[in-house]
């Protein structure tokens, strides 16, 4: 079975480690998040500073699309979006990295302090119970500052979350002592 991960669609572009697992991941991912790949590819804003990291981004940010407008992915995604926080069914990038697409809902219960896309993150997470991977340190100092009950990973630590990360089953267990 493979290892579950609520990630943004960008980060499994932006970082190539994201790419190469040591073991089965399934990528967890809110809509909202490819909409976001369209902007990044299509904007004028750098998504690195190096233009050259920043012309390879984009290409893999291109790819990714492409991957999610495959005519079966598309028809995976479309029917996860008549439902909110529908699963889709696995898109198989390959024999180790699958993506499940949610239709995510924006929530206002935390609206105030995060905007959509994190929102929608930490909810995806609290729904399904899966931890967050992020690269964004403010945003995993908010998750802490709240005191919201859910396992975030440093995009650094992706290894070490993959091999001995803490499961949910862990964690159970680690609340009834």
């Amino acid at each position: 079975m493979p290892r579950r991960f609520v990630i943004e669609a960008v980060m499994v572009a932006t970082y190539g480690h994201l790419l190469v697992p040591s073991s089965a991941i399934d990528y967890v991912v809110p809509y909202s998040s490819i909409l976001e790949l369209y902007d990044m590819r299509d904007g004028s804003d750098p998504v690195m500073e190096d233009p050259d990291d920043d012309a390879h981004v984009k290409n893999k940010i291109g790819e990714l699309i492409a991957f999610f407008e495959d005519p079966l992915n598309r028809k995976k995604i479309e029917r996860t979006m008549q439902v909110p926080w529908r699963e889709s069914s696995p898109l198989l990038l390959n024999e180790r990295i699958q993506f499940t697409i949610v239709h995510a809902v924006d929530s206002a219960q935390y609206g105030e302090a995060f905007d959509p896309i994190e929102t929608e993150l930490l909810l995806t997470a609290l729904k399904f119970n899966l931890p967050l991977l992020s690269d964004q340190f403010e945003f995993q100092d908010k998750l802490i500052q709240a005191e919201i009950p859910v396992q975030i990973y440093d995009i650094e630590d992706f290894e070490f979350a993959v091999e001995e990360g803490i499961s949910a089953t862990d964690l159970e267990l680690s609340k009834d002592f």
